[in-house]
């Protein structure tokens, strides 16, 4: 597949970083004492990848951050320049993955759950296509072109495949005397830490791996999981602060009781409903977009998705742009209690559909969180709530939509409550996220990864049928790239 083969150039790079990773290695085990030695030796590469990993992630938060800011400081002068910006990011980002690294594109979840999937000891092991080196680089060109674009797309779900990209090629170079180690634990301990480092949660990637990426009993590598975990999360909030700032910022709530549950199941029926709904129609423009199999038509409908995210920035407003931290931010922190509007709520609906649509970079993790947010914010207004109590109903409405499109409700769950640091909103957060996964359900018993999972498979013809059954909800007609 064109933009997969690997130049001299690249063969030379890895093999260069497998000897500096090999030397390193064989350095630190002849430092160990021969009675620690086979423990830490196993743990090792784990804790070696993390520290990569987190270095990467907090790099990689800078820049997408920058972008950020970098795009609302244009538009100062205008709105009308999105009409530029748009194009020119959305076409980057598709040029960049479509050249150079088909998977690449789009969220980075669904490329690591099949890496999991297809990761073998042996010479079937097909992981790799999923998860290297060249994937790291096109994804985080690809997503920072899009957010300069403006597109509203996150760097969540990214930084999970370039977590597994790392621990994979760490994998790829222990040298021959080392304690053998599972690719395919690899790779799963490495989707827990980049979820630990994107969010600064160490407690929702050990969640998410036993909801998300395993099925399996924990106790062969619950210590690899945890230590990887614990660095990446703890050193990403050293370096960067909470998730929503800095400093380690967390809103202001206010006290609620069970009667204030009716409230928090308003807003988590629509959150849950509109959350699948935005993924199935995620899920029928892909398969539009790879239906076309001319990279002319492809060039066209990104730029049309581009053209049509401007115009909706154009008349609903910069609360369109970016993964929707700052919108976030403004609805949890602000001073005086916001005013939502239904603007807000259809922004953060059209913007990821259309910035997902079009086939670059970027995923729709932390922008789910900021749709769940403005339609969590607007109904509460209903309510003539306290400043606190508008928090937890935001809250709420952000664990809900996350239930409605990643289907994994104590991983949204827990991720909101170590984001906020408040405790005392667990039981609101676990009822909103159990409501939105029961409603979610009716419009489609699989996730949008899920879905994206058995299309990246597909595309694997000589792995169709191992280890994969499809059954009567897949839809197996669309081959095609994740």
């Amino acid at each position: 597949m064109k933009g997969e083969r690997t130049t001299k150039v690249e063969r030379d790079m890895a093999r260069r970083a497998g000897r500096a990773i090999t030397k390193l290695l064989v350095w630190l085990s002849k430092l160990l004492p021969k009675r620690l030695k086979q423990i830490t030796m196993l743990a090792l590469p784990y804790q070696v990848a993390a520290v990569i990993t987190v270095f990467i992630a907090v790099g990689y938060t800078i820049l997408f951050k920058w972008a950020e800011s970098a795009q609302v400081w244009l538009l100062g002068f205008g709105v009308e320049y999105i009409f530029l910006t748009a194009p020119l990011g959305f076409l980057l980002s598709w040029w960049l993955v479509s050249t150079f690294a088909p998977y690449a594109g789009g969220s980075g979840i669904p490329q690591l759950t099949a890496a999991v999937e297809v990761a073998d000891e042996t010479s079937r092991d097909r992981s790799w296509r999923f998860l290297n080196p060249r994937i790291i680089l096109v994804k985080i060109a690809g997503s920072l072109a899009m957010v300069l674009g403006g597109g509203a797309v996150g760097r969540e779900g990214p930084t999970l495949q370039i977590a597994g990209s790392v621990y994979r090629a760490v994998h790829q170079y222990l040298p021959s005397f080392w304690p053998k180690i599972q690719r395919r634990m690899m790779i799963i301990t490495g989707g827990a830490a980049g979820l630990s480092a994107a969010f600064n949660t160490p407690l929702g990637g050990i969640v998410f791996v036993i909801e998300e990426l395993t099925k399996t009993h924990m106790a062969q590598f619950r210590t690899a999981v945890f230590s990887s975990v614990i660095i990446a999360g703890m050193t990403a909030q050293w370096l960067l602060g909470s998730y929503f700032g800095g400093e380690l910022l967390y809103p202001k709530l206010g006290p609620v009781g069970a009667s204030f549950m009716y409230k928090v199941l308003l807003i988590s029926l629509p959150c849950g409903l509109l959350g699948a709904l935005l993924c199935k129609l995620l899920l029928a423009t892909d398969k539009f977009r790879r239906s076309l199999r001319k990279r002319a038509a492809q060039f066209a409908m990104a730029l049309g998705c581009a053209l049509a995210f401007a115009t909706c920035v154009y008349f609903l407003g910069e609360r369109a742009l970016g993964s929707g931290g700052h919108f976030m931010e403004g609805y949890l922190f602000a001073e005086e209690q916001p005013d939502p509007s239904w603007k807000d709520v259809v922004a953060r609906l059209l913007g990821p559909l259309f910035t997902g649509s079009a086939g670059g970079a970027g995923g729709i993790f932390g922008p789910s969180l900021a749709s769940g947010a403005a339609i969590g914010g607007w109904i509460a207004q209903w309510f003539e709530p306290s400043r606190g109590e508008f928090n937890v109903l935001v809250l709420c409405g952000m664990t809900a939509f996350l239930t409605g499109t990643s289907r994994s409700p104590f991983t949204c769950a827990i991720l909101v409550l170590e984001m906020t640091d408040r405790h005392s909103i667990i039981l609101q957060l676990m009822y909103a996220a159990m409501v939105a996964y029961l409603i979610s359900q009716t419009i489609d018993k699989r996730s949008y990864y899920e879905r994206m999972k058995k299309r990246l498979l597909d595309t694997l013809p000589e792995w169709k049928g191992w280890r994969h059954t499809p059954d009567e909800t897949d839809d197996q007609s669309v081959p095609g790239l994740g």
